[in-house]
């Protein structure tokens, strides 16, 4: 009889534990823009990336699931939780490879000051709040991630967003001027849970030197467009005038003169002044030894009569 009431006992004891409700748990990770744990870790999409790979050897054991990478009990107080370089792992060995700092890692090619969609996947959906944090301006993809990194403002912060096809549909606005590669920093901290989950995706801004030629190869198109325009134009004709053309104008204005005689080069009208002046001259001397003659023989013919 009595071992009859002990099994009757742990019968009881048994329905009521597989009737009472399990703990909830909440699981996820970014898939959109992939981080490292959905690409790298167990379940992930990328797991043969040579990045990926490194990281599983830095491990020393396979990685824990891709949705499963959270710490229980940190009540907002990440930093002082999870330390400076063990950030993309948050501290756990079971993801420490993920900390390697490396530059080919999976990827998403974004633009500076885009509304960066971000689709963030739960396997066990619950509310909470999610921080969103960018590396600053001149992150150092070479270094492992610090806190310092991240600028201590998050980009956006999103609570309880909705669950659109098993993933929380979430937003945020990406800073101008970044180039190159960046680090997209993902908190999770669940309101009806213990846990706090922490990701990494890698992003990949366009970098300076392509924005330059981009500028360059914008202002050249216009220029050549008002270069062809410009000739139409008599009053701004002369500032485009191209090498081929300049010369022959040059020579057009500086080729001298066909050589000439002396007498071809005096004017016409300046020696028919000359010889009528000299034409003067001799009447003038003329009339005046006319007029002496005449006077003198005026006086001669004046004695002849008073000698008679």
């Amino acid at each position: 009889m009595r071992i009859h009431r002990l099994a009757a006992v742990a019968l009881a004891v048994a329905a009521v534990t597989a009737l009472a409700p399990a703990p909830a748990r909440a699981h996820g990770s970014p898939t959109t823009p992939i981080s490292r744990t959905a690409a790298c870790a167990s379940g992930g999409v990328d797991t043969g990336n040579a990045a990926c790979r490194a990281a599983r050897s830095a491990n020393g054991r396979g990685f824990g699931t891709f949705d499963n990478l959270r710490i229980a009990n940190v009540g907002g107080k990440d930093s002082q939780v999870v330390p400076d370089g063990k950030l993309c792992s948050g501290g756990l060995a079971a993801f420490k490879g993920l900390d390697l700092p490396r530059d080919d890692f999976p990827a998403t090619r974004v633009t500076a000051g885009q509304t960066l969609k971000i689709r963030y996947r739960a396997t066990i959906p619950h509310a909470g709040e999610f921080r969103i944090f960018l590396t600053r301006a001149g992150y150092d993809p070479g270094a492992r991630l610090t806190w310092a990194d991240l600028g201590g403002k998050p980009l956006a912060s999103v609570t309880d967003p909705s669950l659109e096809d098993g993933a929380y549909e979430l937003k945020a606005t990406l800073p101008a001027g970044r180039t190159g590669r960046h680090i997209l920093y993902i908190v999770w901290e669940t309101s009806r849970t213990p846990d706090t989950y922490y990701s990494c995706s890698d992003l990949v801004f366009p970098p300076a030197k392509a924005k330059a030629e981009t500028k360059a190869e914008t202002k050249k198109a216009p220029a050549a467009t008002t270069r062809a325009a410009v000739p139409k134009s008599p009053a701004v004709k002369p500032a485009v005038r191209t090498a081929t053309t300049a010369p022959a104008v040059v020579k057009a204005t500086a080729e001298p003169a066909p050589s000439r005689s002396p007498q071809a080069l005096q004017p016409v009208s300046d020696t028919s002044k000359v010889t009528l002046g000299h034409w003067i001259v001799a009447g003038a001397l003329l009339a005046g030894f006319a007029a002496v003659a005449w006077a003198g023989a005026g006086v001669l013919l004046r004695k002849r009569r008073e000698n008679r």
